[in-house]
């Protein structure tokens, strides 16, 4: 994730975006904390629940269910698309992974729990962690907070990556898309 420092000035974004995450291999500590998560919520943890988790956080994406679908597959090939859904649901359910908020889209889902904002291209519907330390401490309006009980803030961007904006034929950025089936339609993906 992108650290600004204090010293930007009047609290701006930099014009060049940041490069996306590149996760780490799930630590211990990651999976000992899963692990509590699912107990205290009444959840056995399964391997096919564990792998679910294990695969989202080592994703350099923010994949959605049928992409994570993909890759859990080669590990338990008779898992379904429903089921490894579920189980991204209740992982956002119980705060180990979060649902990028989006336009449209199929959710998308995020294992990162530090503190951080997105940036999504409407292009190629990449989406790039960045984090901006003044947006942690963005205050909640009086006229909502006296009727509400806000229980997450979240920032949010759209516009076009710097890939996408480079000239074709510039750069070798494959979007990462993968369009809806109808029936009788043949998938597209590119990666």
């Amino acid at each position: 994730m992108l650290n600004n420092d204090s010293s930007e000035n009047s609290g701006e974004l930099k014009k060049k975006m940041p490069a996306p995450v590149v996760p780490a291999q799930v630590t211990q500590a990651q999976v000992d904390a899963f692990q509590v998560r699912c107990r205290e919520a009444g959840l056995k943890v399964t391997p096919q629940r564990m792998t679910v988790y294990k695969t989202l956080i080592e994703s350099k994406q923010h994949p959605s269910a049928d992409m994570l679908y993909r890759k859990v597959r080669r590990i338990f090939p008779n898992i379904s698309l429903d089921t490894v859904n579920r189980t991204l649901l209740t992982l956002s359910e119980i705060g180990a992974a979060s649902i990028v908020e989006g336009s449209g889209d199929p959710k998308r889902f995020d294992g990162n729990l530090k503190s951080h904002q997105h940036f999504k291209c409407v292009k190629c519907k990449r989406i790039i962690d960045f984090h901006y330390k003044p947006f942690d401490s963005i205050p909640v309006p009086k006229t909502l907070s006296r009727k509400f009980t806000v229980l997450k803030k979240t920032v949010y961007f759209e516009g076009v990556c710097d890939l996408c904006s480079e000239p074709r034929g510039v750069h070798s950025h494959k979007p990462n898309v993968v369009y809806g089936r109808k029936k009788g339609q043949v998938e597209r993906k590119r990666w």
